[in-house]
């Protein structure tokens, strides 16, 4: 592989990294900020209000100061509590929103003009606090106040007010709801995830026991019998040894196939199991490994590759050597496992096997190949090739046998 190449791979797995990423935070994002300190701001359409104070343009300005001082502190109350459903509903925070309702009504008949700002001020803390109904008919209330009372100093120009208190009621209440669902709905994904793995942990514990209990209990039983019959009786002695080795094989079974579901594949640790079988064989490895390193599906795809043409080396092949190349391209990787046995002369234990067809289709739907046959210099080669991202099932394929040194 080129330089050109080995920078392009390395290139492409950072932006798929990067990508991924950015899926994921996207993915868990929230959505509106649910915290008090999003309707605080909103207080700033009093600003006029307090320039006619500080201006000296309002008659009374000491029962105007007192009526600012109320309202706002009145809506500070109510956004610190509107975020908890127990406070948002409780009886102070509503009498807090009806005291809201009467100063604002007073301050927007004894002065007008920019007081009558209080208004959408009121519909945002009523859409903060109020549900269903009650924000339904709130909401078209205080629009109607908020324009029959404005309008006897602006006129028709009290529509506008109306308009922007209940735009105000209603979006607030809306953005808010949207935003609690949003997290109702993530913890009750984390709570079914959750109550899904502890099933799944009952569950393999419970046929772990099924499966070890009454096979361990047999072979402790049989090897206790064999230990009292081999001073006088050899024969059936060797007899429940037997026994022994043929429930230790099909616990061995069984065990394999509770478990199957709960492992994903590693090319890596499949390549560390092959060269241990291999050895423990008699069957010289060989493993090389070159390019860009590969993506977790694809990898547990090779990886059951790697598994099956193994094993039909150490069962089949009669080989003294077998090589294990991977190959990682920018957009393809090819896996090949060569032996020097004879499958050349008698393939048909191998290529045509279940295992080899059922990972025969499953590349295929990944949008791979595999190959199988006789070398071109002897023995038995099989070549895999698959997209760098290839979608990957996590089920085991049909008929692969497990590698077994």
């Amino acid at each position: 592989m080129t330089m050109g190449n080995a920078l392009r791979c390395r290139w492409n797995a950072w932006r798929t990294a990067v990508r991924r990423k950015r899926q994921c935070k996207e993915a868990q994002l929230p959505g509106p900020p649910a915290h008090p300190l999003a309707l605080l701001p909103w207080l700033l359409l009093g600003m006029g209000a307090f320039s006619n104070l500080f201006q000296g343009e309002t008659p009374n300005p000491l029962l105007g100061g007192l009526g600012v001082l109320t309202f706002n502190s009145c809506y500070i109350y109510v956004a610190v509590r509107s975020f908890v459903k127990e406070k948002r509903e409780s009886v102070s925070t509503l009498l807090a929103l009806a005291l809201m309702a009467v100063v604002t009504c007073g301050l927007a008949l004894g002065y007008g003009g920019s007081w009558t700002l209080f208004f959408p001020l009121l519909g945002l803390a009523a859409g903060a606090t109020l549900r269903g109904r009650p924000l339904r008919v709130t909401g078209i209330s205080l629009a109607v106040l908020a324009g029959a009372v404005t309008s006897v100093h602006e006129g028709w120009g009290g529509l506008d007010t109306a308009y922007a208190t209940w735009i105000s009621t209603i979006v607030t209440a809306v953005i808010l709801s949207l935003s609690e669902t949003v997290r109702e709905l993530r913890t009750a994904r984390e709570e079914l995830a959750r109550r899904a793995v502890e099933k799944e942990r009952l569950r393999f514990s419970r046929d772990l026991h099924d499966l070890l209990g009454h096979t361990l209990s047999v072979i402790v039983v049989k090897s206790e019998a064999a230990r009292r019959l081999a001073p006088g009786n050899l024969d059936a002695a060797l007899a429940q040894v037997t026994d022994i080795e043929s429930v230790g094989r099909q616990a061995l079974t069984e065990i394999r196939e509770a478990v199957t579901g709960y492992r994903e594949g590693s090319l890596a640790t499949e390549l560390d199991r092959a060269h241990s079988a291999l050895t423990a064989a008699g069957v010289e490895p060989s493993v090389r490994w070159s390019g860009a390193p590969v993506e977790p599906q694809t990898a547990a795809l090779l990886g059951w590759v790697v598994r099956e043409a193994v094993t039909n080396v150490v069962r089949h092949s009669g080989a003294t050597r077998c090589e294990i190349t991977v190959a990682g391209r920018a957009e393809q990787v090819r896996l090949t496992v060569t032996d020097n046995g004879t499958g050349g002369a008698d393939c048909s234990p191998r290529s045509g096997g279940t295992g080899l067809t059922g990972l025969r289709e499953r590349l295929a739907a990944a949008g791979g190949s595999l190959a199988a046959g006789p070398g071109q210099r002897g023995g038995f080669t099989v070549t895999a090739q698959l997209p760098v991202e290839a979608p990957v099932a996590t089920a085991v394929p049909s008929g692969t046998s497990t590698l077994t040194p």
